[in-house]
């Protein structure tokens, strides 16, 4: 393996019996045992009316995390726009990097609840999954169908909107604060608008993205860089990359396509050990699948009290994402890493662990960064 950064995904997880407060203490921890790592960069995700989930918000978790931190690169994974308007993300990145200058990534995404939508210039995966030449599990696509209309989603983006409001074309949000960000935003009628602070912010845009469609087109044709969600949408993920590099067109900021690629991932010092610390992870994703809202991460045996009445309804709504997680020995975990960032090309990978003990967390992320520090 050469040189291939790791960075880190967080959601700022809240284990069963624990508080949020215990969740966010937890996460600028691990951000400072990630930059002693030689972790590249730590993100944080925005989720919304989740028990088990504190990252409501990723500007205010990213200045208490720089405030913490000195030189690992922070940022968004991502900033959900579809609520948001553009002057308020940019001047929101602005206050922080008016503090912390040239270690801001501003990732942009779409609202949750959104499906992935494909345009057909990408291939879909095989309706049954496939496994790539390398090795690579791509599992059959998962529908976002039910999700919908779902009532609970539905009240999410009621809450999270303006009475009224109508969510700006992203293609077209993500122009308004690229323009903001270079001081170049004119609206229709010509007048100017400066965000300050925010206007010449140093910060690396990035957008995230499940699929070939949107996500991928918009930063390709904006030579931005791309990170591809795996641990999402896995049976999508080679269509994402190739949507993406498809789209490309060279930029101010970029003369290539730069992609980074999300993985679940669990390491423990033996293979046995890290699958019981990764129990919990299928009830945890059947919560998210459900609408009920991700619940506080089990432990193991909680866990095991809760899968025991499952249907096989219930397996298969989490099957692809407990297939497609990374969980065991250094060795085993950086073995599949390197046949993701081979599959699909990634100059960079980005890793979110969850475990129920912090402790088991910060030492998977040890283990994984020497290993793969080993590696290179």
């Amino acid at each position: 393996m050469t040189g291939i950064p790791l960075g880190v995904l967080d959601l700022v997880p809240i284990s069963s019996g624990a508080t949020a407060a215990d969740a966010l203490r937890g996460s600028i921890d691990l951000a400072r045992q990630a930059e002693r790592l030689g972790y590249a960069r730590y993100w944080f995700a925005e989720h919304h009316l989740n028990p088990g989930v504190a990252g409501t918000s990723p500007a205010v978790v990213l200045a208490l995390t720089a405030s913490a931190t000195s030189t690992i690169r922070i940022g968004s994974g991502a900033v959900q726009l579809g609520h948001r308007t553009a002057l308020s993300t940019v001047e929101e990145f602005g206050l922080i990097d008016a503090l912390h200058p040239g270690r801001l990534d501003l990732g942009l995404g779409r609202s949750a609840g959104r499906p992935p939508q494909r345009t057909g210039q990408a291939p879909a995966a095989p309706p049954g999954g496939h496994t790539t030449a390398n090795g690579l599990r791509i599992p059959a696509p998962f529908s976002f169908a039910h999700l919908r209309e779902h009532p609970r989603v539905a009240l999410q983006q009621r809450l999270l909107n303006l009475p009224g409001g109508e969510p700006q074309d992203y293609a077209g949000q993500v122009g308004d604060v690229l323009a903001l960000l270079h001081g170049e935003y004119r609206s229709p009628e010509g007048v100017e608008a400066h965000a300050v602070p925010g206007e010449g912010a140093e910060v690396e845009v990035w957008i995230l993205g499940s699929s070939g469609g949107v996500s991928a087109e918009t930063a390709g044709a904006n030579g931005l860089r791309f990170a591809a969600n795996y641990h999402v949408s896995p049976a999508s993920v080679l269509e994402a990359a190739e949507g993406y590099r498809a789209a490309f067109k060279p930029s101010a900021a970029l003369d290539r396509p730069y992609l980074t690629v999300s993985a679940d991932v669990v390491v423990a010092p033996d293979d046995a050990t890290a699958r019981e610390l990764a129990t919990g992870y299928g009830p945890w994703v059947r919560s998210i699948r459900t609408a009920e809202g991700a619940i506080p991460y089990p432990t193991p045996d909680e866990a095991r009290a809760l899968t025991g009445s499952w249907t096989a309804a219930d397996h298969t709504l989490v099957a692809d994402r407990v297939e497609t997680r990374f969980v065991g020995s250094p060795a085993t975990v950086a073995d599949h890493l390197e046949r993701l960032q081979e599959a699909t090309g990634a100059d960079e990978l980005l890793i979110t662990t969850i475990t129920h003990d912090h402790a088991d967390r910060v030492r998977s992320y040890r283990l994984l960064a020497q290993e793969w520090d080993r590696r290179r």
